[in-house]
């Protein structure tokens, strides 16, 4: 459903990173807006990362079952992904701050064609 998740035998996510100063964004860019610079690599991010902070949602747009858990994903290496926290009952109780994640996608629908719309959450790293 986004240009920088990568399906593929291992899907990942692929950011526009600055050579100058290392801030990670997913979409294009003409400049870096922490410094400036005009010079970008496109870089694999990490699979894995812990849970920077998040809410649970309990209130959504007609067609999006709520509750759900919306969060920030801070990655492995580097990198911050705002994603939602999938396969885990959203109960306060389920969802830590620090909690290890990993990338995880899902089939969103489905066209009359049979073309399936993939998206991606994070989901819990059994301890």
């Amino acid at each position: 459903m986004v240009e920088y998740l990568h399906l593929n035998d291992e899907p990942h996510l692929v950011a526009n990173v600055c050579d100058n100063c290392g801030a990670t964004y997913f979409d294009r860019r003409n400049a870096c807006a922490a410094c400036g610079a005009r010079e970008f690599t496109a870089s694999r991010l990490a699979n894995t990362g812990s849970v920077r902070t998040f809410t649970i949602v309990h209130r959504a747009a007609r067609g999006v079952p709520a509750p759900y858990v919306s969060a920030v994903v801070d990655l492995d290496g580097g990198g911050r992904v705002k994603s939602n926290i999938i396969n885990v009952e959203p109960k306060p109780e389920n969802v830590t701050l620090g909690m290890r994640v990993r990338l995880a996608t899902y089939v969103t629908a489905t066209d009359d064609d049979g073309v399936e719309a993939v998206a991606f959450g994070y989901e819990p790293v059994a301890a």
